[in-house]
């Protein structure tokens, strides 16, 4: 049984979750793909929080 953290709640997005995650990463500079093993945790973390921030800023538009 999956612990409740890594359960997909909608799995339909993790196709639009992919390429969101590619199209910052690209932006960015981070070479991003299947595998990324080679890229540091300062990279990956970066990608993540520069995600979080794009959709907490397009969620607070969306109150406006």
């Amino acid at each position: 049984m999956a612990s409740k953290g890594s359960r997909k709640l909608v799995p339909e997005a993790k196709h639009g979750l992919y390429k969101f995650r590619t199209e910052v990463a690209k932006e960015m500079g981070v070479p991003f793909s299947d595998y990324n093993g080679h890229l540091s945790a300062r990279e990956c973390g970066a990608v993540g929080g520069e995600m979080v921030k794009r959709m907490v800023t397009d969620y607070e538009k969306k109150l406006k």
